[in-house]
């Protein structure tokens, strides 16, 4: 393993923040601090220098591997701040029912979405649900993530939500990059509890979170506010209770209809708030109030089901930083690729790539509270980040949807991943 890495004649090194540990609010997120024909400096998995090449001052002989990245750009790997990774199996033949009409809703009330993933998972052991997690995960760093959070919610019983949770906390301890676990038990009412939705709250409360917090198995506890899921009255209880057990809120609001979801998230000082389709001008003002919630866009579930997408002009002009992430899930949004987002967000929401790319990288970051050691390319952060194609710009990496253009992904100072064509 290389110790001290030179990466030079870099085309475009983007992210590049002497303070990488803020969020980027509003109109300051279509700035992207960058150096043209850079190099960059790696030591023992952190970064430690970087600069035009007209500036470098290096000694060449001290550096066990030097790279010339002549006509690739560099930048930060991908941040995830909201996904659904572990789950039992896919479910295509609802995506097939929505094709012929079926709504979310519907396909729900037939026994489909959230509880047909929760039955399978029930069925599956703890090996299965890793082995099935751990190669997806595989997979989206070779696509440039490198960081990412993880909910359960697709268990809907104290086994199958604690069998979840163990699963993520092996993750984390296989895997080289920051990772944090959300219990979502709060994701719906399971069949057995469909006259009895008080009783299954007591269970989330009274059964759940005291194993969570003895197993130390989450980081965050979120709860779909949604209607026909959970009420605000409902949510305000159980992230309440989730704060007893030492668990921040991160929380779905906002995907179908507004309930007043904003207004507890904020006063239960949630990390982020995620989905937010539909948001109005007076929620946007109340998360104005409250930077330090970090407002998260999924627009791959928009697309994926044909519902708006978030606002984030708006929310830009409002001064919130906004992140996004892909809500990756078998349910409404099947896929994890992150550069499908900043394609996404550029064509459908009308943010520039430099825009997007703070997004996906710092504000994200700030979404799980990683952004000390992740984010952008700052002295002392992980080396994590991706080298580019030989493409013309940054703003063809979403203009080119569906195509990959990364060439290769670094976790702290390693090669993880480099296609096999092209040579450097």
């Amino acid at each position: 393993m290389s110790e001290k890495i030179l990466l030079q004649n870099i085309k475009t090194l983007w992210q590049v923040r002497e303070n990488g540990s803020n969020p980027i609010l509003g109109l300051d997120m279509k700035n992207c601090p960058h150096i043209q024909n850079a190099y960059l400096e790696i030591e023992h998995g952190k970064f430690t220098g970087y600069g035009a090449m007209d500036d470098f001052e290096g000694d060449l002989d001290s550096f066990d591997e030097i790279l010339d990245l002549k006509n690739r750009m560099v930048f930060p790997t991908f941040v995830d701040s909201h996904t659904h990774l572990t789950f039992a199996s896919t479910r295509e033949g609802e995506f097939e029912d929505r094709i012929n009409g079926l709504t979310y809703h519907e396909i729900a009330e037939k026994g489909g979405g959230i509880l047909n993933s929760a039955y399978k998972t029930q069925q599956a052991t703890e090996d299965e649900l890793y082995q099935d997690a751990s190669y997806r995960l595989e997979r989206l760093i070779q696509m440039g993530t490198g960081a990412i959070e993880i909910k359960s919610g697709y268990g809907l019983s104290v086994d199958a939500e604690l069998k979840l949770l163990r699963v993520i906390k092996r993750l984390k301890k296989e895997f080289p990059i920051p990772i944090k676990a959300t219990f979502l038990g709060a994701h719906a009412i399971p069949k057995e509890y469909k006259e009895d939705r008080e009783g299954y709250i007591d269970l989330i409360i009274q059964e759940m979170l005291p194993k969570i917090a003895e197993e130390n198995l989450a980081d965050y506890i979120d709860v779909f506010c949604e209607t026909n899921y959970f009420t605000a009255e409902e949510t305000d209880r159980i992230l309440k209770a989730g704060a007893e057990h030492g668990l921040k809120a991160k929380i779905h609001v906002n995907q179908f209809t507004s309930i007043g979801g904003i207004e507890t998230a904020v006063n239960n000082k949630a990390i982020s708030v995620d989905h937010l389709e539909e948001l109005s001008d007076e929620e946007i003002e109340v998360l104005a109030k409250h930077p330090d919630t970090i407002p998260t866009l999924l627009p791959s579930c928009s697309f994926f089901l044909q519902i708006p997408y978030g606002p984030a002009r708006k929310m830009m002009n409002s001064n919130l930083p906004v992140a996004l992430a892909t809500d990756y899930n078998p349910g409404s949004t099947p896929s994890g690729n992150m550069q499908f987002i900043w394609s996404l967000a550029c064509i459908q929401m009308k943010m520039t790539p430099q825009e997007a790319l703070n997004a996906i990288s710092v504000n994200s970051a700030a979404a799980m509270e990683v952004l000390d050691d992740v984010g952008s390319i700052t002295i002392g952060k992980r080396a994590s980040f991706i080298v580019s194609d030989e493409i013309p710009s940054l703003t063809y990496i979403p203009y080119s949807f569906g195509e990959n253009n990364i060439h290769m992904v670094f976790i702290n100072g390693i090669v993880w991943h480099q296609k096999k064509h092209g040579t450097l």
